[in-house]
């Protein structure tokens, strides 16, 4: 009985494949770094604020 299955760690490039989450030429976002700057700047006006 033949084994249909394949192993993907069979070879490098299948392996790398079929273990890739998202594309190669998918940039990376940088929204986060924004979004998380804009919180420590609000956090920071707020402590200011509230000391002063």
């Amino acid at each position: 009985m033949p084994d249909n299955h394949v192993d993907p760690s069979g070879n490098t490039e299948a392996f790398r494949a079929f273990s890739r989450t998202t594309p190669d030429d998918a940039a990376s976002s940088k929204m986060p770094y924004f979004v998380g700057g804009a919180v420590a700047v609000l956090l920071i006006a707020l402590l200011a604020w509230l000391v002063l």
